[in-house]
Parts: C-alpha cells; structure tokens; sequence
C-alpha cells in the first residue's frame, strides 16, 4: 500500500469527522454566539485572558500533542498498521475529539471550573478527593513514560571497542545539546517578549532565529550522555518546570515548540507525498498480522483487546486532555463557537499526527522493527518510536534535497520535544494535584501563605515537586515498554471517567448525552481489563523471581496498577450513582461570575453597542483580536 494514498483517506475522513460530527455536537449542545465567555466576564491578567481562537487552539495543540500519538501507534503495530489506523481515525473523531470538547464545553458553561471542581459540583466532594489522587498516581506513570523514551532516544551508543560509537550517537547528541539549551533559551525569549512587548511578527522572527541558532550550536557540540545520565537531566529540568512560575519557562517553550511541530508536520507531509509520486513510500509493514502472530503475542500476554486500544492512547483518546481543556484553554476562550475549532479540531490534528507515526513506521518497516519489541534487524539505524518516526521523516526530508545529518538532528529534537512539552505540562499538573488534594475547596495550590505545620509540608511546592519526581523516577526504570500498558490504561480510565462526568452534566443541565454513553462503556471495560492484566502480570513476575529489579520496578508498577483501579472503581462507582438518581434538567449552567478587570472591559465593550453600531459579544471579539 502506498503511504501517500492511505494519508490522503485518513485527512480526509478527519476532516469530514470535524465538519460533520463536530458540529452537529455543537448544535446539539447549544452554542452562543453572543455569551460572554468566562474568560471575558472573569479577566483577571493571570488565568483568566480572553484570546484569539488562534492563539488558543496553539496552547491546546502545543499541550496535548505530547509523544503519545507516535508512540502509542507505532508500539501497536505489533498487530498489524490497519487496526491502529481505523482507530485512531474512528477513535480520535467519536472518542477523544468528543471527549476533549466535552471537558472544555462544560468547563467554559461552569464559569471556566477544572475537572475536579466539575466532578466536586456534580458527583461529591469525596469524589473530587479521590479523583485527584488518581490524577497524581497517573501522572507519576507519564512522567516515568516519557522520561523513560527521551533519555532513551538522547543516549550515547557504545561500539564493540567500550567507547562511545559518535557516528551512531551523533544525531541523539545534537538533539540532547538543543534540548538543553532550549530551556535557557525559552526563558530568555519570554522575558525578552514581555520586557519588548513582542508579538505578531516580530514574536515569530525572532523564535525562528533562536531556533536555528540553537540548532547551529547543537550540531557543533553535541553532548554524549548514557542512559542513566540523561534521566539525571530530565528530572533536574522537571524540578524547574514544575515549580517556576509558568509564564517563565512554560509559556515561552510551548510557543517555540509549536513552531517546531508546524515544521515536523509539514516535513513529514511533504516527504511522503514525494516519496509516494515517486513510488518509494510503499508500506512494507503487514496490513494485519497472521494468526500465528496474534497467537505468539497472546502467549506473552499481549492480546489484541485491550492492548491495540491502550498502546494508541493519545492518538484517539487521552484523559489528560481534559486536564488542558477545563484547566487552561476554557480560561482562554473569548467566544463560544471557537470552542470548536479549540476542543475538536486540536485532537484531530493530533489524530492526524497518529496518522503520519503510523504510515512512516510501515515504510520504514523494512529497516527497523516496529513490532513493540524495541529490538533491530539488520542494518537498522532505530529502536525508540521516536527513533523511527525522526528517522523516517528524515528520510522523507532527504528526497527533497534536505541534508541527511541535519534532518535526523532535526527530527530526533522534534519528536524528542513532543514528549518534554507534555512531560512539563504533567509534571505541573501532578504537582498541583497532590497539594489540592490537602487543600479545601477553593484554596489555591500556588498561594502557601499561613501554612505551618504538617499542611504546610505536604502542601510546600519544592515538596510536593520533588516527591512526585522521586516517584516517577523510580519507575522509570522499568522501561516505557512496560510502562506503556499502564500509562495507556491509566489515561484512558481518566477519560472514561470524564465522559461519564461529562454524561452527568448533559444530564443535570437537560442536554443530550447519548453519544457519551458507549465510548463510556468501552473504556471502562478497556480499561480495567487491562489494567487487571498489568497487575496479573507483576503478580507472575514477582512469584518467579522476587529480586531487588523486580521488585523496584514489577513490585512497583503492581501497587500503581491495583490503587489504579481501586481509585477507578470508586470514582466510576459514584459517578454512576449520580447519573442514575439525577434528575433531567435539575441544574441549569451556573450564574455568570464577574472579576472587577472583566466589569470594566466589558462597559468599554458595550459603550458602542449603545449606539447600535455592534453587539458587545462582537465588540469583545475584536477587542481580543478573535
């Protein structure tokens, strides 16, 4: 099969999901054009700042488009790329697309509430406690994950002399120096936007120029680390992400990154279509796998349910999405109808990402083995997706005239980039989620003012930064691979149980919420499947051989996988109470909240609506540049 082709019918599928489907939800669900938005009414500077529906979609896709839609898809094809295309594409447009402007819809009608503040109004506050210790649990496993495959993809390669192979380690050094440097540099770039008051053009060239500066001294001193030694640097950069203020370091690396991405796409679209007009593009990898095949991997434990539908995660479903959806963007949005374009559309371009992993893996199949194993054949230059994807885009870039050694480097920091935007994102978001869980309702995690005591412990960033670290380093020394199941089941029990909050909402507030209800079903019993088989797992390994490995990494992941499910069981338990016994209709959408900055952009919003010229809704919109 020409990859060129399978490309085509995929963008085309997703693009008739997003324009048919998605706005048939939106109508179904009721949008207002002339609603102030919470970002609108609740300005405040800080969270809440209306923006433009481009700026806003940037964030959302920047923050959701983490390592998973390549690593997810690629790990899957254990059985064959036609399973993990039909998917991504069906999963990403009824599952995950769904399911993220489902979380931003509701979050944007709750005066711009997070999910555990939707799931306190709407299941309990018992609930809210106990989802957010899912939450932490959860992103201890991602940051294990990805941490895991970026020192995997950075480390230096050893030859059969014990010294360092730099023809094999070259492109993973160069990229290791840039990343590096990236985290001083987007600094730098932030406080020189806000101290300049830098935007629009000016904005972009200048991350532009850096961008190619970083990559210039990169390729001139690459840095040659192991394994080990690259975990070290991770989790020193994550200690710094977590903590700082987010408009420091956060902020300013999504907006470099995001122009990275836009070139990563369009490099591997163009390559393809190249390679696929000039008959080189063909998908060397099997369509679906024999019976055989199936048989061998079910004698080791990876069956087809559920493990196709956790390996792919992100690439059609992903709870952490909701995280960004209710906690950020839904801050952000200035209309109601660029919810849309925001929730939905970002996760089918992400789908369409998933998309690209999948037909590059399948080309490049005749060189490296994409089988889930991580092991090579003969003359293969990859192990890592990511590894694979940045080798095969690189590819793609060379029949366009693009230098071979500068295309790896390029990609390697590309896809490598994917998994330290998330891994920040997350390391954030676990942080935070392990204070609340001590807070009341209402206190905010960032303010530590008259703590003492144990609370003013537990609830100390530093500490609740660094625990969660030590946590998730510990388990990534297992390996992604075994990671991967578990952080897959994990994430998508997390977006099983957002749909079903999402259900109890549509029902409470007298919308329609039919179409939630069997991707709910699905994942739920996806899910626990799978996670019953993780534990299962550990259980054999520890009674086969309980030594200080196995122990640190299977005796680990068995106490994260059983308080998994446990936590699941009782957050599904409750939410489904609460579907069951609400009453249709019986919560209308919470009274519009107003900040004192929000009051008075709106009077000088409305001043010329007096006049009949234009609605305030209208003249809001322009003000934000929407």
């Amino acid at each position: 099969m020409n990859g060129l082709i399978v490309i085509i019918v995929a963008a085309v599928a997703l693009i008739i999901g997003y324009i048919a489907y998605g706005r048939w939800m939106a109508r179904t669900w009721g949008i207002d054009r002339n609603a102030l938005t919470p970002a609108v009414r609740m300005e405040d500077g800080k969270d809440f700042t209306p923006s433009s529906r481009f700026s806003v979609f940037a964030h959302q896709f920047s923050s959701i488009c983490g390592a998973g839609p390549v690593t997810g898809t690629i790990v899957a094809m254990m059985f064959g790329w036609l399973p993990v295309l039909l998917w991504v594409i069906v999963g990403g447009v009824f599952f995950g697309a769904v399911h993220d402007f489902g979380a931003l819809y509701a979050s944007v009608k709750n005066n711009g509430k997070s999910l555990g503040l939707l799931i306190e109004k709407y299941i309990g506050r018992t609930g809210r406690r106990l989802f957010l210790l899912f939450i932490w649990l959860f992103c201890c496993i991602v940051i294990a994950a990805f941490t895991s495959m970026v020192a995997g993809t950075f480390k230096m390669t050893i030859g059969e002399a014990g010294t360092i192979d730099v023809a094999k380690s070259y492109a993973a050094g160069a990229a290791g120096t840039i990343s590096i440097l990236f985290t001083f540099v987007a600094v730098a770039f932030g406080w020189a936007s806000r101290r300049f008051k830098l935007a629009g053009a000016r904005q972009l060239a200048l991350a532009i120029v850096l961008i190619a500066l970083m990559f210039a001294l990169g390729m001139a001193f690459p840095l040659y680390l192991s394994l080990n030694g690259w975990i070290a640097v991770v989790m020193v950069y994550l200690v710094f992400a977590s903590a700082v203020p987010i408009q420091v370091l956060k902020q300013p690396r999504d907006y470099l990154t995001t122009i990275m991405m836009v070139a990563m796409i369009a490099c591997a679209v163009v390559g393809i279509f190249v390679m696929g007009v000039n008959g080189r593009a063909t998908m060397t990898a099997p369509m679906v796998v024999s019976s055989q095949t199936l048989s061998a991997l079910a004698a080791k434990g990876n069956y087809l349910f559920p493990l196709l539908f956790v390996s792919v995660a992100c690439g059609a479903l992903s709870g952490f999405h909701s995280l960004v959806s209710s906690g950020t963007s839904s801050k952000q949005i200035a209309r109601e109808p660029d919810m849309l374009s925001v929730g939905f559309g970002a996760m089918v371009l992400e789908s369409f990402v998933g998309v690209l992993a999948v037909v590059v893996a399948g080309i490049m199949f005749g060189d490296m083995n994409t089988s889930g194993t991580g092991a090579l054949n003969v003359g293969g230059a990859a192990s890592t997706p990511f590894q694979i994807f940045a080798a095969g885009v690189a590819r793609g870039m060379g029949t366009v005239g693009i230098d071979a050694t500068f295309s790896t480097v390029f990609m390697t920091m590309n896809v490598s980039a994917l998994a330290l935007t998330s891994l920040d994102a997350v390391a954030r978001v676990a942080r935070t989620s392990f204070q609340e869980f001590f807070l009341k309702t209402g206190d905010a995690a960032s303010s530590e003012t008259g703590r003492t005591g144990a609370m003013g412990v537990v609830t100390n960033t530093w500490f609740a930064t660094i625990l969660t670290l030590i946590v998730g380093c510990a388990l990534t020394f297992g390996g992604y691979l075994n990671i991967w199941p578990l952080f897959g089941a994990s994430n998508q029990l997390l977006g099983g149980m957002t749909m079903i909050t999402l259900a109890v909402f549509c029902k409470a507030t007298g919308r329609k919420g039919f179409m939630l209800y069997v991707p709910v079903a699905f994942l739920l019993a996806c899910t626990f499947t799978s996670l019953a088989m993780s534990a299962w797992g550990c259980v054999v390994a520890l009674a086969a051989g309980p030594t200080l490995e196995v122990l640190s990494t299977k005796g680990l992941q068995l106490v994260f996988a059983v308080l998994l499910m446990v936590l699941g069981i009782i957050v599904t338990y409750n939410c489904l109470k609460e579907f069951f016994t609400t009453k249709a209709g019986s919560l209308p959408d919470e009274d519009p909240e107003w900040s004192e900055l929000g009051h008075r952009h709106v009077a000088e919003a409305e001043a010329p609506a007096e006049g009949g010229q234009e609605t305030l809704a209208s003249a809001e919109a322009a003000r934000t540049g929407a």
